[in-house]
C-alpha cells in the first residue's frame, strides 16, 4: 500500500518518517528506563524480600537439624544411662546377694564357734563331775580302808589274813580308781 502525503512528499512505506522513528526511539528508552527505575524500586524489594525468606528458612531448617541431631545425642545418652541404671542396679542386688551371703556365713560360724563352746563347757563341766566323783570315792575309799584298818587291829589278826582282807577291798574298789 501505497499512501500519499500532503504538498508533494513522496510516498512512505508502511508510513515510516522520521518522528516514527523517534518517537519509538524515546519510546524504547522510556521502557528500559522504567523496566530500570521499576527493577531498582520494585523487583529489589522483592528479590530482597525473597532472599531473606530463603535465608530464614534455611537456617529454621538447619536449626531443625540441629535440634533432631541433638535430641538423638540425648536420646543416645540417656539410653546409655538406662543401661547403665538397669547394669547399677543388677551390681546392687548382686552386692546385697553376696554380703547376705557373707552375713550368712558369719551367723553360721558363730553358731558354730558357740556350739563349740557350750560342748567344750559341757566337757569341762563333766570332767569337773568325774574328778569330783573319783575324789568322793578316794574319800569313800579312805574312810572304808581306814575302818578295815581299825577291825584288823581290833580284831588282832594274824597278817595273812589282815593281807587277804585289804586285797579283797581292793578288789572291790578296783585298781583303775587307784591309777586315776
Amino acid at each position: 500500500m501505497l499512501l500519499l502525503t500532503a504538498e508533494g512528499m513522496e510516498p512512505r512505506l508502511f508510513g515510516l518518517d522520521f518522528q516514527l522513528l523517534a518517537d519509538s526511539c524515546l519510546m524504547i528508552i522510556a521502557i528500559f528506563v522504567l523496566f530500570f527505575v521499576m527493577s531498582y524500586f520494585l523487583f529489589e524489594p522483592a528479590k530482597k524480600f525473597l532472599k531473606a525468606r530463603q535465608d530464614r528458612i534455611r537456617e529454621e531448617l538447619d536449626g531443625a537439624a540441629k535440634n533432631l541431631k541433638e535430641a538423638e545425642e540425648l536420646k543416645s545418652l540417656y539410653e546409655a544411662k538406662l543401661r547403665d541404671v538397669d547394669k547399677e542396679a543388677e551390681e546392687i542386688l548382686r552386692d546385697a546377694h553376696a554380703r547376705a551371703l557373707q552375713s550368712e556365713r558369719e551367723v553360721v560360724e558363730e553358731a558354730k564357734a558357740e556350739a563349740a563352746r557350750i560342748r567344750q563347757h559341757a566337757h569341762n563341766e563333766a570332767e569337773l563331775e568325774k574328778q569330783k566323783v573319783a575324789d568322793e570315792v578316794k574319800k569313800e575309799m579312805v574312810v572304808l580302808a581306814s575302818m578295815i584298818a581299825g577291825k584288823v587291829v581290833s580284831a588282832s589278826i594274824d597278817p595273812t589274813v589282815q593281807d587277804r582282807l585289804v586285797d579283797e577291798a581292793l578288789k572291790e574298789i578296783g585298781t583303775s580308781t587307784w591309777q586315776s
